[in-house]
């Protein structure tokens, strides 16, 4: 390596190769300012809409009815066996009377005549009793 001692033998002024960087940093200065005052002004608060406490009333569990069909076809209502047809529209009607309306569980027999479940299940629909279900059915699956 060699070193220049004293003068250089030329008048003229070395040349600097590095880059200005006053322009860059004014424009930088200058974009910070405008991000500055185009920021909203922070809330010390937050608006926040929370659910309004309404009293609801417990839910009441329904009124199930349990009615069966036997393999002889006889109806049963809640266990007790329903000699005629007439008795078992008379239940459903006081029934589709009660609010809220009992849910119905239909549970049939395996032999158990087709005619006794539907009869069951069209008396109950001409009533306007709409919480119907059949339970047990899943034995039929297969």
């Amino acid at each position: 390596m060699a070193m220049k001692f004293g003068s250089s033998a030329s008048a003229e002024p070395e040349l600097m190769m590095d880059i200005n960087t006053t322009p860059l940093i004014d424009v930088m200065l200058v974009l910070l300012i405008m991000l500055i005052i185009t920021i909203p002004a922070q809330l010390h608060s937050v608006n926040l809409d929370m659910p309004v406490n309404t009293l609801q009333p417990k839910k009441v569990d329904p009124v199930v009815i349990k009615i069966d069909v036997d393999a002889q076809s006889v109806v049963n209502w809640n266990g007790k066996a329903i000699a005629t047809r007439a008795e078992l529209a008379q239940k459903l009607s006081e029934a589709a009377a009660m609010q809220p309306q009992p849910e119905l569980h239909i549970r049939s027999h395996a032999k158990a005549k087709y005619a006794a479940v539907a009869g069951v299940l069209a008396n109950a629909q001409r009533l306007g009793l709409t919480k119907l279900g059949i339970v047990g059915s899943e034995k039929f699956a297969n």
